[in-house]
């Protein structure tokens, strides 16, 4: 397929950037400034005899500064939704009738121990509006005649990536590496499922669809970051913090134990890496020293 992608230079891009290529797909950026992501006819013009168009969101700021990365949290606000709306029109002008969108399963509401599926609610709050503001830009594109749409509710990225290489740092000095219950689950993908999980839904029909690894107690994943440096327990932020970081750090502490069920009926897919292990922290050498 001949396909256009918004976001390219994102975490999730350059990890699905380069699968593509090697499965033979022709890839065109349509940019990594949010400006030239704006520009509906420029875009229009590069998505022009395009299959299918993606368009991939920038993680949020790494750690728990949430005050520190204001201006961060603007632009990946603003690319969830400004930046969806105005790809979406330019996929119309272009007559390109596939688009792939990533979202978050952070959108859904605590579940405690329940499993989570793609029809178990959501809980929109300020931090979570601007992905579901973006989801439903989809879904409405999606029921327009000869179109497909497709949401993937991706768990937290961890692999190589700069979010894991942060964590790592903040376990390598004792700082907080985990919010909310111990016992409550995660979602999460590792870097090397993104590309094939982005390639599947490249084929589907419409709808939303949870994407990633089997869920684990956020205990876990704190303790594995911290073993991976050599410390015994990986530490979690305290309730000050929890308190000031209010809305933003909300979604962190849900417990979330999202199946991805659906999407391998669908395509087939499923993780190489279902299972979180030591192996998830084994960075390239350009992640530099960690202890």
């Amino acid at each position: 397929m001949r396909v256009a992608v918004a976001g390219a230079g994102s975490a999730v891009g350059c990890c699905a950037v380069p699968w593509l290529q090697d499965a033979g797909h022709e890839v065109v950026s349509l940019g990594r400034s949010m400006r030239s992501l704006l520009d509906v006819d420029r875009m229009a013009g590069l998505l022009s005899g395009c299959d299918v168009a993606l368009h991939l969101t920038p993680p949020a700021p790494p750690g728990f500064s949430v005050a520190a990365w204001s201006r961060d949290w603007r632009l990946h606000d603003l690319t969830l939704t400004l930046g969806v709306q105005r790809l979406l029109e330019a996929a119309r002008a272009a007559g390109v009738r596939r688009v792939v969108a990533q979202s978050a399963s952070l959108v859904y509401a605590d579940q405690g121990e329940d499993w989570i599926t793609e029809g178990s609610p959501v809980c929109v709050t300020s931090a979570t509006e601007p992905a579901s503001e973006g989801e439903l830009a989809v879904q409405e594109f999606a029921a327009e005649p000869c179109h497909t749409g497709v949401i993937l509710r991706m768990g937290q990225l961890v692999g190589d990536c700069h979010h894991t290489e942060h964590s790592l740092r903040k376990a390598a000095r004792g700082k907080a590496v985990a919010v909310g219950e111990p016992e409550g689950f995660v979602h999460l993908i590792h870097s090397d499922d993104v590309g094939p999980a982005i390639e599947a839904a490249m084929t589907i029909g419409s709808g939303v669809y949870n994407v990633g690894a089997d869920p684990v107690r956020r205990s876990e994943l704190a303790d594995r970051l911290a073993a991976a440096v050599g410390r015994d327990r990986g530490a979690f932020l305290g309730p000050l913090r929890r308190r000031l970081g209010g809305d933003r750090l909300e979604p962190l502490q849900r417990s979330l134990r999202v199946s991805s069920t659906s999407f391998t009926h669908a395509t087939g897919w499923m993780p190489r890496r279902n299972s979180l292990d030591a192996t998830w922290f084994e960075l390239p050498p350009r992640a530099g020293a960690l202890r």
